[in-house]
């Protein structure tokens, strides 16, 4: 079984809540987790000028997605930071490739999930998962979030992102603030129950 993990990370911070994801997708057995990024569409001088640079570079290593990928995967997880309470431009754009795929209905009854970022707590990463979705259900996903199940959602001893939309993380107003331990364990909570899911649907 397949689980696709496609992502954009501009400072990392989506990037190791993908890394999570993954993690949490391998403890179920018989699942692959298969780290993808989408396109870049800004240049390395407009990534410099924003201090980007260094991250990118960080995440060189895993493919660029193609369309293609996300009709051979029997499930997808998708990471985007949050852009004023919607996804980012770059996952934008690669989803607005996937026409094709819609008129073969290659997506249909596939389990999607989405995981996010923002710059502070309440930045829009409720309404980017649920804008999200929008997207997933033309597409005929099957649509898994991140249930209460996951103790960690209710803590308040601790700014945490998590919502049952999507495990979520608070990178702050300068970035510098990396996933906390509670957000990672709700990205590997997520990534494990998504692919619990897709093998009950396949069966």
């Amino acid at each position: 079984m397949k689980v696709l993990v496609v992502f954009y990370s501009l400072y990392g911070h989506v990037y190791r809540m993908a890394q999570a994801v993954a993690e949490g997708v391998k403890e179920v057995a018989g699942a692959e987790a298969v780290l993808r990024r989408v396109p870049e569409t800004l240049s390395d001088d407009i990534l410099g000028k924003m201090g980007a640079l260094e991250a990118q570079r960080s995440m060189v290593d895993i493919p660029v997605c193609t369309v293609e990928e996300l009709g051979a995967a029997d499930a997808v997880l998708f990471g985007t930071p949050t852009r004023y309470g919607n996804m980012c431009g770059q996952m934008r754009q690669f989803l607005d490739a996937t026409g094709q795929l819609w008129v073969k209905g290659a997506l249909v009854g596939k389990v999607g999930s989405v995981f996010t970022s923002s710059g502070t707590q309440h930045g829009g990463q409720e309404s980017t998962i649920l804008s999200f979705h929008l997207t997933l259900m033309h597409h005929g996903m099957v649509i898994v979030g991140l249930p209460y199940a996951f103790a960690g959602q209710s803590r308040i001893d601790e700014i945490t992102g998590g919502s049952p939309y999507g495990a979520s993380t608070i990178a702050g107003p300068r970035g510098d603030r990396m996933p906390s331990e509670n957000e990672l364990a709700a990205a590997r909570w997520q990534g494990r129950h998504v692919a619990q899911i897709a093998a009950k649907l396949m069966r």
